[in-house]
């Protein structure tokens, strides 16, 4: 397996991604396989990335970032909470009902959110419709 930083560039959004191999990942690019998680186009190259350096286990820089991902995954907790208790949940008829909400001028007491897709999203942007994509941790309940 290898892992690549990948850049779009008609967004300049980066993430990373993992590969089976270097051969692998040339097959995808050139069968246009690849496209940008956040806006949907197939211009994704490469990009540079720093090596990945082994550092003991017990370091105290792993204490920290073991820290620093339960600070954020709390914090995203938090707002999950937030968005649970202050808005509806419409699953994913999101993008039907966030273009209700704007077309029809169908009122609600409170806000919406569900699931969509990256494509949905995207024409959401377009058709100048506010929404935004969030991190969400699922219920470990499930």
């Amino acid at each position: 397996m290898i892992k690549y930083k990948l850049i779009c560039k008609s967004c300049d959004t980066t993430f990373d991604s993992w590969f089976a191999s270097s051969k692998e990942y040339e097959k995808l690019k050139k069968n246009k396989y690849l496209n940008c998680h956040e806006c949907g186009s197939i211009k994704v190259e490469k990009t540079l990335m720093a090596p990945k350096l082994f550092v003991k286990r017990n370091s105290p820089n792993n204490k920290l970032d073991l820290n620093k991902h339960n600070e954020v995954k709390n914090k995203i907790l938090e707002y999950q909470k937030f968005i649970k208790n202050n808005f509806d949940y419409v699953g994913e008829n999101f993008a039907y009902e966030a273009r209700s909400i704007h077309y029809n001028h169908k009122k609600r007491a409170k806000g919406i959110y569900g699931t969509a897709s990256q494509i949905d999203l995207k024409e959401l942007k377009e058709e100048g419709i506010e929404a935004q994509m969030i991190p969400w941790i699922k219920d470990r309940n499930n």
